[in-house]
């Protein structure tokens, strides 16, 4: 019987080794010319890149937490102008989105401007509970 162990034995060969280093130099001034085009390139092409979106400043807060779950965004603008979802919307049809949304048991997101009074928000704030909204927040940029 052919065992495999005896095979590896027998038939093991043997290299002689021709490999000689040589010392030498190697050149680094185009590696760093190309670690420095790719350097520029990104940082113009990154700086060109704008996130599309309805201009607003919003209100600054210490405390507020990231929310994870998918929310429909409402956005009030300092001209009193309603987007849902980056969609103009006219006031007298407001509700009937919002009434959309809450059958689907849709949360909402509520993007005021700085800018907006407080009785705006609340009078949407209200909108939303009528229409059966129960899950709305409003968004804030951090404090810093």
């Amino acid at each position: 019987m052919y065992e495999f162990k005896d095979y590896w034995k027998k038939s093991t060969v043997k290299f002689r080794k021709r490999v000689k280093i040589k010392k030498g130099s190697l050149d680094i001034a185009p590696l760093i010319d190309v670690v420095f085009l790719l350097l520029i390139f990104f940082m113009l092409t990154s700086s060109f890149i704008s996130q599309p979106g309805i201009p607003v400043n919003l209100p600054k807060a210490l405390t507020g937490k990231l929310l994870k779950e998918k929310r429909v965004v409402l956005t009030i603008t300092k001209d009193n102008v309603y987007y849902i979802d980056n969609n103009l919307v006219e006031k007298s049809k407001l509700k009937d989105k919002l009434k959309k949304l809450a059958e689907k048991d849709q949360s909402i997101c509520i993007r005021g401007d700085e800018a907006v009074t407080l009785g705006k928000l609340a009078e949407v704030w209200d909108l939303c509970r009528e229409t059966g909204i129960s899950k709305t927040n409003i968004a804030i940029a951090p404090k810093k």
